[in-house]
């Protein structure tokens, strides 16, 4: 048995509606998709092969004889019913704008559709979609254009097949079902066997899985604790063996003393999102986004978090290789941003000039920004955050912002709706590719939580996906980010690392290179 943080207590674990890396992590050991992703390394999962035509127009997967955990097959049809659902309109999947970055035929008209619009059909729509189940284990895909990282890409959560009897069982709507143990059938290592909200689950031994014979543990209890403290005393007295996070006054010790602390870098970026719907419109001038940013002392910041996390100047992260087989994170610059203290007096210019250009008084600037606030959820890393911005603002620039926080699955509809003025926000990437991380400011994406709208950026990510030449891809990301960092949406802060506090007697337990956690071979010894 494994005893596992999971963290805050997910949202939802229906693989087409999840949006976070909590549930994720749940999701990645309880479903399998086409293919399993561990280290690094795209290994056969449902699909025991796949080929890619000369062109690259059309992939084809090979799929084995296989069961869901209630003893029943799974078949193709299982496919084509979990990606008709996951990108209609009607599901509402807050993740189903990724099908535009798989160039899927007809996928993004499909998801991007006006149900209200007179005429809209939808079977209609999907019938133009280029996903067509062959036979019962065999799932062809016809593509706009040719994607290099299309096979990698159905190692994500999202694309992992749900059972239809589940999905619309009574009390299984909404994702619902996939809490409920009775009605939450999977295909992957483990099966939920309990769930208890607010406290933690049980998984169990999949013995229908295809590939059980690798699977060495028989449970896996999650407890849903939030906060890093708790968890961490928990695990030092043993009660834990497998925790995602430790308190920030335990890194640095644990890094330099203790091999069972793992560091690893993260393909992503922790920031701050503006809120342009603000009914005050504080945040419409550029000059005052501008301030805001260049008042944060990054270096500060990830030192006092002392876990290895990499100061941010823009938003792509360090990890993507580009054409020319560069790093985009060291070749993009960083648009004036100065990562230490070297910019405030920039800042307290540009404060002064916005205020003008406000109608303001820079008193009066500095009362309207007190009297907002910076949105976190509880956690004593966000909480240590958001104070040192707090304070640096106030050093820099005269005022002190209030502080928020709210549980996290309360903060994530917060945010979404737009009740915030400041927020954190934190993006981790799906695929192997920089406009997995712009992608989500454009124009109506649900997790563009600023509500960024910039036609002109849109179109530098609309060209990025649709081109087939790999430069002008790149050169049109580039060019996207640099729009990006001039408007200033949101404050880029620092690029995650990830870590994990794991027991030495917890063996061959897996992680994807974007972060998600894979027990399907671990084992105690």
């Amino acid at each position: 048995m494994l005893r596992w943080n999971i963290g805050a207590d997910p949202l939802t674990l229906d693989p087409s509606l999840n949006g976070a890396s909590d549930g994720g992590d749940v999701i990645n050991n309880t479903h399998e998709g086409l293919v399993r992703e561990i280290n690094g390394i795209v290994q056969p999962g449902i699909a025991e092969s796949w080929t890619t035509s000369t062109d690259g127009l059309t992939v084809t997967f090979n799929l084995r004889q296989s069961n869901w955990s209630d003893g029943t097959p799974l078949t193709a049809q299982d496919f084509i019913y979990t990606y008709r659902r996951a990108m209609d309109p009607a599901t509402a999947s807050e993740y189903s704008w990724i099908w535009e970055y798989t160039n899927v035929v007809g996928a993004i008209d499909f998801v991007f559709a006006d149900t209200e619009e007179a005429g809209y059909d939808a079977d209609e729509l999907w019938d133009a979609v280029g996903i067509t189940a062959v036979n019962d284990y065999t799932l062809k895909f016809d593509l706009v254009n040719p994607t290099s990282y299309f096979v990698s890409l159905m190692a994500f959560y999202h694309f992992f097949p749900v059972k239809q009897a589940s999905v619309e069982a009574p009390g299984g709507a909404d994702g619902l079902w996939a809490k409920v143990p009775s009605l939450a059938v999977s295909n992957g290592p483990f099966k939920l066997t309990s769930y208890t909200l607010g406290a933690g689950l049980v998984l169990e031994k999949n013995d229908q899985y295809w590939n059980k014979d690798v699977v060495k543990l028989d449970r896996i209890e999650g407890k849903f604790i939030d906060n890093e403290s708790t968890a961490y005393d928990a695990y030092v007295a043993g009660e834990l063996d497998f925790i995602p996070q430790v308190p920030t006054s335990e890194m640095t010790r644990l890094i330099a003393e203790n091999p069972n602390f793992y560091v690893f870098p993260l393909l992503g970026t922790y920031y701050y999102s503006f809120n342009f719907n603000d009914p005050a419109n504080l945040y419409d001038n550029v000059k005052l986004r501008r301030a805001l940013s260049y008042a944060i002392n990054r270096e500060a910041i990830v030192e006092a978090l002392a876990g290895g996390q990499v100061p941010a100047a823009g938003f792509v992260p360090p990890g993507f290789i580009d054409h020319l087989g560069r790093d985009f994170f060291e070749t993009a610059g960083t648009y004036g941003v100065v990562t230490d203290d070297g910019n405030f007096a920039l800042a307290q210019t540009l404060f002064s000039e916005a205020a003008g250009e406000m109608g303001m008084t820079v008193a009066q600037l500095r009362t309207a920004l007190a009297a907002e606030t910076l949105l976190y959820n509880t956690s004593d890393a966000h909480a240590q955050v958001a104070q040192l911005v707090q304070e640096s603002w106030n050093q820099v620039l005269g005022f002190q912002m209030n502080l928020g926080n709210q549980e996290w699955a309360v903060f994530q509809e917060t945010r979404k709706n737009g009740n915030f003025d400041i927020a954190r926000g934190g993006w981790l990437t799906d695929f192997m590719d920089p406009i997995g991380m712009l992608a989500i400011f454009t124009h109506g994406n649900a997790y563009n939580d600023p509500k960024y709208n910039n036609p002109a950026f849109d179109q530098l990510i609309s060209y990025a996906q649709s081109t087939t030449v790999t430069s002008i891809h790149f050169e049109k990301l580039y060019a996207a980010q640099t729009l990006f960092m001039e408007d200033m949406p949101i404050i880029p802060v620092y690029h995650y690392s990830d870590f994990m506090y794991v027991k030495a007697y917890v063996k061959d337990w897996g992680r994807s290179v974007l972060g998600t956690v894979d027990f399907s071979r671990a084992y105690i010894d």
